[in-house]
C-alpha cells in the first residue's frame, strides 16, 4: 500500500506565510495578535525552525486570506499564486465594509450573468 502522507515543508509554509505577511504590510507583531500567538513563534514559523499546529495554521490561513492547501501542500493555481479571488479579498479588509458588500453584490451579479455575457 502506498503511504499517502503528503511532507510538509516547513521552511516552505514560513516562506509563503512571510511572503503574504510582508505583501499584506502586516507586522510579524501583528499577524502574531491576530492569531493568538506570540510574534517569536511568528519568527520561529516563518524561519521553519519550528512546526505550527493545525489551529495555529487554520489562524494563519484566516488572517493572511490563502488556503490550507496552498499554505501547507504548495497548490498553486495555474499562475504559480495564490488566486486572484484570494488577493481580491485581502485587498478588501481595510475598505467600508458597506462599499465591500455593494462591490460583492455586483461581482455576484456579474458571475450570475456571465454565459450571458
Amino acid at each position: 500500500m502506498k503511504d499517502s502522507k503528503p511532507n510538509v515543508n516547513f521552511t516552505a509554509v514560513g516562506d509563503k506565510i512571510r511572503s503574504r505577511r510582508v505583501r499584506l504590510g502586516l507586522s510579524q507583531e501583528r499577524l502574531a495578535e491576530l492569531c493568538g500567538i506570540t510574534p517569536s513563534y511568528v519568527g520561529h514559523i516563518e524561519r521553519g525552525s519550528r512546526q505550527l499546529s493545525l489551529n495555529t495554521a487554520i489562524s494563519i490561513s484566516a488572517a493572511l486570506n490563502i488556503s490550507l492547501d496552498y499554505l501547507l501542500l504548495d497548490v498553486k493555481n495555474e499562475n504559480g499564486d495564490v488566486g486572484v479571488l484570494e488577493s481580491i479579498f485581502a485587498d478588501l479588509k481595510n475598505h467600508d465594509p458597506e462599499k465591500v458588500a455593494k462591490f460583492l453584490s455586483t461581482v455576484k451579479i456579474l458571475a450570475e450573468n456571465i454565459d450571458n455575457m
